[in-house]
Formats: C-alpha cells, structure tokens, sequence
C-alpha cells in the first residue's frame, strides 16, 4: 500500500532513530542535526528545512545521539548524548567518565558539536600561528615605443583577530620609471607600512599601540618611524559593518636626504570603517590626523581606502588610493602625495 504524502512526511519527522530530535511548544517537532546553542537560541540543520534557528525557550524536548559538548551555569562541560526527561523536562547528559548528568533547562548555557566547539575554542583560545586572514594587491603598466615607462605597485596586509585582541599589519610600494626624455629616470618610489596592537578591554573599548614607516624619495623623506598609543572604541560591530574611532598621542621622527632632521609629539585622531556594500563588494577606508603639540600649527594627514569586488573566493579586483598630507615639507616638495592602484587581489586565510 502506497502511503500519501503528507503521512509519510508525519512519519518520516516522528521517527525517533534517524536522526535529532526537537519538541516545540505547540506540539511540532523537527529531525536534523543540532548544531549548536548559544543559551538562547538553537540552531538545527534540519532534514527539510534546512538550517533553521528556534528560540530555547520554545522547546520542550531534545533528543540527539551527540555527543554535544554541553556549559552549565556552575562553569563545568559535560560531552556526551543528551536526552529530556519526560516527568521532569530536564535534560540528561550521558557521558563517558561521570555517567549521567542531570541538569535543568534554564541551567544550560551552550550546546555544541564536535566541530563547533573546535571553531569555538581556535577562536577563544588561538595558537599565534591561526586565525590570519589578508590580501595581497599586485599592478604593473607598461608602455614600450617612444617612450618607455614602467609602473609596479605592491600591497599587502594581514591580521589576526581574535576575542581579546588583533594584530594587524600593512606595506603598501609604488615604484615607477620612464626615459620620454631619453635617460632612464625613477619618477615614482614610495614605500609605507606598519603594526597594530589592539588590547580589548571591553566589548566595546580597546587600547592601542602601533608603529608606522614610511619613505618618500620625491619627498626627500628617507625615514618616518612613528610609534603610538591610546584607546579607541568599537562605535558599530556587525557582519556589514564595522566602524572604529582612535584617540592618543604618537612620537614623529623624520629623516630627510637633505640634512634635516627632526621630532615631534602628536595628538592623533583616527576613524576606520569596513563595509560590505553588496554580496561581491566590500570597503574600506581609514583616515588619521596628527597635529603636533610640539612644533604648533603643524599637522599630517593619513589616508587610504580600497574597494575589492570578489571574482572568487581567493581572488577580487581592486581599488586602492592612499593619500598622505604634511602641512610642512621640506623646502621644495609638494605638500600632498597620492598612490592611486588597481589591479588583482589575493585573499587568504588560515
């Protein structure tokens, strides 16, 4: 006898062997795979629907074969299957070393599979060798005929960001040649980069250290090594948005070819904001002032953004323009440099 559909989708979500069980509040229940639960809501892999997220509270009854890694209230972590109580409603961890393991509903923090707690613990508790992510950006122009020029521009960054902190560092190079006036001449060779520390001391607060370098032989800048410090506050934090602001002092030295050398301590305000502004598309921008409470009226401007549209995973198309501004040049210079690339961007991750 061949079964209607609709009964057989009734048994199918009732069978009690073929895979996890959920009981909802008003009666209905869902097969899957559990996932993980965070204390207030579940997450299933579901056999029909998909990953589906329940409120905790709307459920009522939980069966799975696990093993979960199971949080109580009391800080312990029990693993094993986990089942409910028909008279009690509370659940019962079956564990390999303490046996069966009562606890209360209200009393569960997180559930967590093999595989979430990995993820959850390589997050929370990293070697320094994980959780790096970053770019590489690669251009080069050429023309060849009366005159002959070369363009090569470089950029790298990478980061490691974890619950307590980040490590961020960054090196950006353009170097360019040309002989339309029939000698070869560089006319471009700029080269930037730093490290950052952040400290979070808060969910939302953080301290900060870093160290910035830069040359510039069309600024006659041989050397800028400024070190800073201060705090700086996450203002918005979500999958689309991150928006940070900076406030702190650093250290300016400059070496200049022609002689001139000198230091000064700033004040420094920064802002930076990562977006994601379509599913393939992504920006970010940072912008930094540093006004000198040493040598006063004098200030720098620090600015970069960079637009990447993902053509796969690994690989995207990019923008770059990084832009930095001193109020006071040597004798001679312009006071603003621009690098403007496009080009291909390598992704990775570990």
């Amino acid at each position: 006898m061949r079964l209607p559909p609709a009964l057989s989708l009734c048994l199918l979500l009732a069978h009690p062997g073929l895979a996890d069980q959920l009981t909802l509040k008003n009666g209905d229940r869902l097969s899957g795979a559990i996932l993980k639960n965070d204390g207030a809501n579940l997450t299933m892999k579901s056999d029909l629907a998909g990953v589906v997220t329940i409120a905790w509270a709307a459920i009522t009854a939980v069966s799975a074969a696990g093993p979960l890694h199971v949080g109580l209230k009391n800080g312990k972590t029990v693993v094993g299957a986990v089942s409910t109580r028909a008279d009690s409603g509370e659940l019962e961890i079956a564990t390999k070393d303490a046996g069966v393991v009562t606890a209360g509903k209200d009393s569960i923090t997180f559930m967590r599979t093999n595989e979430e707690q990995a993820a959850y613990e390589r997050f929370h508790h990293p070697r320094l060798i994980d959780l790096w992510a970053g770019f590489l950006d690669l251009g080069y122009a050429t023309s060849q005929g009366n005159a002959k020029t070369s363009n090569f521009t470089f950029s790298g960054n990478a980061s490691r960001t974890t619950s307590n902190d980040k490590i961020a560092m960054h090196y950006t190079s353009l170097f360019s040649r040309s002989n339309a006036s029939g000698k070869n001449l560089t006319t471009a060779n700029a080269k930037r980069g730093g490290i950052a520390y952040d400290r979070n001391f808060s969910p939302r607060w953080f301290a900060f250290g870093s160290a910035d370098l830069e040359s510039d032989e069309f600024q006659s800048l041989d050397l800028r090594f400024a070190p800073a410090g201060g705090i700086g506050g996450h203002l918005v934090k979500n999958e689309k948005t991150a928006f940070d602001l900076q406030a702190g002092f650093d250290l300016d030295r400059e070496l200049f070819s022609t002689g001139l050398h000198r230091t000064s301590g700033e004040v420094l305000l920064s802002q930076e904001l990562s977006q994601k502004i379509a599913k393939s598309t992504s920006l970010h921008e940072k912008l930094g002032f540093f006004s000198s409470i040493t040598d006063g009226g004098n200030y720098r401007i620090n600015f970069d953004t960079s637009s990447v549209t993902a053509i796969k995973k690994w690989l995207g198309w990019q923008f770059t323009a990084s832009d930095r501004f001193l109020s006071n040049p040597v004798s001679g210079r312009k006071k603003n440099d621009v690098i403007l690339t496009t080009g291909l961007r390598i992704t990775f991750a570990k």
